[in-house]
């Protein structure tokens, strides 16, 4: 399908950003998004925000924000003390004034912890519920769809357990079809400008979810190459990515 052509002539996409600062957030309104999830540390998939930067960002832009609540990278089974850090920053998070929280929890098989999700979905008390892509290693996605259709949830983030949402299309119409209302399916993974418009014509979707990023410089480093900050990843210390404001109003303008 032509990038160009809209995604949809008869309805409006709404469009999620993926954002790591306040900063972030103000492109993301900027060029066009209807929401955004505020996050830190994209590069592990996305962790818990800084008060700091929660509190920043609903001061600077007046679209929805979704804290995402994450304690660690990794896989999403976690110990008793890690709950009580969700909950936790699920609480404090709420009380800065983010309009949901976006979080996933595993027992050791991959399955849904039914027992928790059901205590965070309380802590969050009407606001926007969100289930992660840690929906994608369940297995057997129906049965917890269902599972978190039980539980309250607002919305699950999905690539239909798959690299990315383009290659997951199938799949995720599936979802939509099985949810038949009573959630909200939210294709992410990949979505950008020249996979958009198929996205949303092979799965139905009303919403995605996309980071669209570009690289800064940060040139404090720049006279000892030598050291590295980081683990094994090792990421150059002198460049970070920001939320590109053209690139959202790109996206934006191809879902219409």
């Amino acid at each position: 399908m032509n990038s160009d052509v809209k995604a949809s002539e008869t309805r409006r996409i709404k469009l999620e950003i993926c954002t790591v600062s306040p900063e972030d957030c103000v492109a993301a309104e900027k060029g066009g998004a209807d929401r955004v999830e505020l996050n830190c540390a994209l590069m592990l998939g996305g962790l818990t925000p800084s008060l700091g930067s929660l509190r920043e960002a609903r001061a600077a832009v007046r679209l929805p924000i979704i804290a995402m609540i994450r304690p660690r990278a990794a896989g999403f089974c976690y110990s008793l003390a890690e709950f009580a850090v969700m909950q936790r920053d699920a609480e404090l998070a709420l009380a800065e004034k983010a309009d949901g929280i976006a979080f996933g929890i595993l027992n050791v098989d991959g399955t849904i912890d039914t027992d928790r999700c059901r205590q965070m979905v309380k802590l969050c008390a009407g606001r926007q519920v969100v289930f992660h892509r840690a929906f994608d290693v369940v297995p057997d996605p129906v049965a917890a769809l269902e599972q978190l259709i039980d539980l309250g949830v607002t919305r699950v983030m999905t690539s239909g357990q798959e690299a990315s949402a383009y290659n997951g299309a199938a799949n995720i119409a599936e979802y939509i079809k099985k949810a038949a209302g009573r959630i909200e399916i939210l294709p992410a993974g990949g979505i950008n400008r020249f996979t958009v418009a198929d996205v949303v014509a092979r799965t139905g979707c009303d919403q995605v979810h996309a980071s669209l990023s570009t690289g800064s410089k940060d040139h404090s480093v720049a006279a000892r190459p030598q050291v590295s900050f980081g683990g094994t990843l090792k990421p150059p210390e002198d460049e970070f990515t920001v939320t590109d404001p053209r690139g959202v109003a790109n996206l934006r303008r191809v879902l219409g």
